[in-house]
C-alpha cells in the first residue's frame, strides 16, 4: 500500500479513526494529507463530504468483485458523509478505455437502459439506500454541447493524455486509439466538477480518470478531490481478477446456496484477502482469526463464517443457514431439502435420454461422459453401466456434487 505521509497527532480521535476506515484494504490515498483535512473540516462544520462512485452500467448484473470499492462507501456513509451513487449513462455511450488494448465498443442506448435499471437495485443490497444520492452522468452531459465539449476539451493536453499506462501502450505498438476515447477521461472527471465531490472511490484501474477530475476542478475555480482506489478483487480461481468473461465470478443475484458454496471453493490464503475486502468484521476480528488458524484451528471454519456473511449480506441470515446445511449435505452425498420435481413418459428410458430431459446434462455424449467419470448416480448408487434403462416409478438422479433432480417415469 503507497500512501502519503500524513502526521494525525494534532486531529482529533475521531478524525484519526474516520482515517484508519478510510484506509482499510485501499491500494493508495492520494493526497492523504489532503484527506485528513477534510474530514476535520467536516467534523469542525458538521457539513459531510461529498463521496462519489461512478459506475457504467455494461452489464445487467454486478458481482462481489464491484462491492470491494461500494463496501468502503458504506464505511463511509455510515461515518455520516454523503454518498452518491452516480449510473454513467452518458460515459457508457463512450465506453470506457480502461485496461483496453483495442477500441471498447460502445453501448447502445437500449443497453445501457436495461442495465441501468438493475444496478442501484443491487448496489443498494450494500449501502444505505435512504442516505445515497443517485445520479445520471448525462444530467450535465448532454447539455453541455459541442460547444461546452470543446472548451472542456481544451483544459488537457494529448501529451499528458498519452502518459496514461494503456493509451501509450497501444500507440507504441500500432494499436489503433479512436479520438473519442480520449473524451471518457474528460468526461469522467467533469463529473466531478459537477457533483463538486470531496473523494471519489474507483478500483486501481480508475487512477487516471480519478485523477483527471482533480485537474479538471482545479481548471473549474473548485477545491480538487481526493482520490481513493481499491484492489480489484481476484476471483474464484486464485489467479485473475473477478469477471464474468473468466467465469471465476459471483452474481450477488446468485441463489444463496450457489453463493455460499462458491465462497467455500476459494483457496485458503485468497480467504484473507477477501475477508479484508469484503467482510464488515473489524481488522481486529480478522487478525485475531487468523491466529487462530495459524495456531491450528480448521481454516474451514473461518471460511464458513465468510461465507455465511456474504450469503446473509445478499440474502438473509435464514438463507445462510440453510445454505451451509445444504453444503453439509451435499458434502455427505446426501438429498438437499428441496430438489426439482419432474415427470417423464416413455418407461423404460435410458439413463443418457433421462439426464438430457431432466437438463442434467446438455447432449447425450456429455451425459455419457459423465457416466463414464462416476459422476451419475440413482438412488445413491453411481451409474456405470451407460446402457442402464429405468423402469416405470420415481428416482432421485445427481450429477456431480450439486445437481439432483426427483424424476417419476412413467
Amino acid at each position: 500500500m503507497n500512501q502519503s505521509a500524513v502526521t494525525t497527532t494534532s486531529v482529533s480521535d475521531g478524525v484519526r479513526q474516520a482515517l484508519e476506515i478510510s484506509l482499510r484494504g485501499v491500494q493508495e490515498l492520494l493526497p492523504q494529507d489532503e484527506w485528513v483535512k477534510k474530514l476535520a473540516r467536516s467534523e469542525a462544520t458538521g457539513q459531510p463530504l461529498r463521496i462519489k462512485l461512478g459506475l457504467d452500467p455494461t452489464a445487467p448484473d454486478i458481482h462481489i468483485g464491484h462491492t470491494v470499492v461500494l463496501n468502503k462507501m458504506r464505511q463511509l456513509q455510515d461515518l455520516g458523509h454523503q454518498v452518491i451513487f452516480l449510473i454513467g449513462d452518458f460515459t457508457s455511450l463512450i465506453g470506457d478505455p480502461s485496461g483496453r488494448n483495442s477500441t471498447r465498443p460502445p453501448l447502445t442506448p437500449e443497453q445501457i437502459k436495461v442495465n441501468a435499471e438493475t444496478y442501484y437495485k443491487q448496489a443498494s443490497m450494500v449501502l444505505d439506500p435512504a442516505k445515497t444520492e443517485i445520479r445520471y452522468n448525462s444530467e450535465w452531459s448532454e447539455p453541455l454541447g459541442a460547444s461546452g465539449m470543446i472548451q472542456l476539451a481544451s483544459r488537457y493536453t494529448v501529451a499528458r493524455m498519452m502518459e496514461r499506462d494503456d493509451f501509450h501502450k497501444r500507440f507504441t505498438t500500432g494499436q489503433s486509439i479512436a479520438v473519442h476515447e480520449f473524451l471518457y477521461p474528460l468526461m469522467q472527471g467533469y463529473d466531478s466538477v459537477a457533483l463538486k465531490s470531496d473523494l471519489e472511490l474507483g478500483g486501481t484501474d480508475q487512477k487516471f480518470n480519478l485523477l483527471m477530475g482533480r485537474h479538471l476542478q482545479q481548471e473549474y475555480g473548485q477545491e480538487p478531490q481526493c482520490v481513493l482506489t481499491m484492489p480489484l478483487l481476484v476471483g474464484l480461481d486464485g489467479v485473475d481478477k473477478m469477471s464474468k468473461s473468466k467465469n471465476n465470478y459471483i452474481g450477488i443475484a446468485e441463489d444463496a446456496n450457489t453463493m455460499f458454496a462458491k465462497v467455500l471453493s476459494i483457496s485458503d490464503t485468497l480467504m484473507w484477502d477477501w475477508f479484508t475486502l469484503l467482510s464488515f468484521k473489524s481488522l481486529a476480528e480478522i487478525a485475531a482469526l487468523k491466529a487462530e488458524v495459524e495456531g491450528g484451528r480448521n481454516p474451514k471454519d473461518a471460511k464458513v463464517m465468510l461465507a455465511k456473511e456474504i450469503t446473509t449480506r445478499f440474502h438473509s441470515a435464514a438463507a445462510a443457514d440453510a445454505a451451509e446445511q445444504d453444503f453439509i449435505n451435499r458434502s455427505k452425498g446426501g438429498v438437499p431439502d428441496e430438489i426439482p420435481e419432474m415427470s417423464l413418459s416413455g418407461a423404460p428410458l435410458g439413463i443418457g435420454a433421462l439426464l438430457k430431459q431432466a437438463n442434467l446434462a446438455p447432449s447425450g455424449s456429455e451425459a455419457n461422459r459423465l457416466i463414464d467419470g462416476g459422476g451419475v448416480r440413482v438412488d445413491g448408487s453411481v451409474v456405470s453401466d451407460k446402457g442402464l434403462k429405468l423402469a416405470a416409478g420415481t428416482y432421485v438422479v445427481q450429477v456431480g456434487k450439486r445437481k439432483f433432480a426427483r424424476v417419476t417415469l412413467a
